[in-house]
């Protein structure tokens, strides 16, 4: 198997809990629960770290997944329009043609 090679995004990171240990990226489980389903995902980004174990999900996969999980996933974002019933409208006037 083929190492990938480092981006930006796979460098060390100071390990915030220990400040001894460096953060490393790593495909962990991801576990939740939503209402009273626990909703777990594979191979989720996460930064560990070397020392202490450290664990923090990768923030930007946090939020693609919290629009995955969101209860308007996949609905329209834009409110739609009621056409309302105009009881009292006026029946339009005709304009006098140029002959009369």
């Amino acid at each position: 198997m083929e190492e990938k090679p480092n981006t930006p995004l796979d460098s060390m990171i100071p390990c915030s809990e220990c400040q001894a240990g460096h953060m490393h990226r790593e495909y962990i489980a991801y576990y939740t629960w939503l209402g009273d389903e626990l909703i777990t995902v594979p191979d989720f980004p996460a930064w560990v770290c070397d020392i202490c174990g450290r664990c923090e999900y990768d923030e930007n996969a946090l939020a693609r997944l919290s629009l995955l999980l969101s209860p308007n996933a996949g609905k329209t974002t834009s409110p739609k329009r009621r056409l309302s019933k105009k009881e009292n409208s006026k029946p339009k006037s005709q304009r006098p043609t140029p002959n009369e």
